[in-house]
């Protein structure tokens, strides 16, 4: 009796348990749980043309699986292909050059960078040798917070 209510009823888990992945897919947008989501569809399917329990969860399992491995990949690939490859933000600034328009003392002091901005900079740890004057060339190592973290450009000035 038990087996018997579990098929009649496991449409109902079988929707519920889509709208979870469909919900958790809008959030992630990774196709992951879109595709975990299809395999379910498949395990409602089975359970409508009258598939007992476990065989509805292995259509799903198998099938979920299968959109994981073979559709999943080349519709990400797909989607990020017209992706812009310029780098922005904090990532367009590291490797940048600069210009000290403050002398660095005790390892802090200011640069233009080559994009027009003016930052407060430090040395970067390790970068060694004399304190860059105003002029001299930088180039940005990382971004700390609202500070450049720099070194001394081999082509200084």
């Amino acid at each position: 009796m038990d087996g018997d209510l579990l098929t009649t009823w496991s449409w109902v888990f079988w929707l519920a348990i889509i709208l979870v992945f469909i919900i958790v897919e809008v959030m992630s947008l990774e196709f992951t749980f879109l595709m975990l989501a299809v395999g379910s569809l498949g395990g409602l399917l089975a359970g409508l043309l009258g598939l007992p329990w476990w065989a509805q969860i292995i259509v799903a399992g198998v099938l979920a699986v299968l959109l994981l491995f073979f559709v999943r990949p080349p519709l990400l690939r797909a989607v990020r292909r017209g992706g812009d490859p310029a780098r922005s933000n904090v990532d367009a600034l590291l490797g940048m050059q600069g210009t000290v328009v403050v002398a660095f003392h005790d390892g802090r002091g200011q640069v233009k960078l080559a994009n027009g901005e003016t930052w407060t900079s430090r040395l970067a740890e390790g970068s060694g040798g004399a304190a860059p004057d105003e002029g001299d060339k930088v180039i940005v190592t990382a971004i700390d917070g609202a500070t450049a973290v720099v070194v001394p450009s081999r082509t200084s000035a």
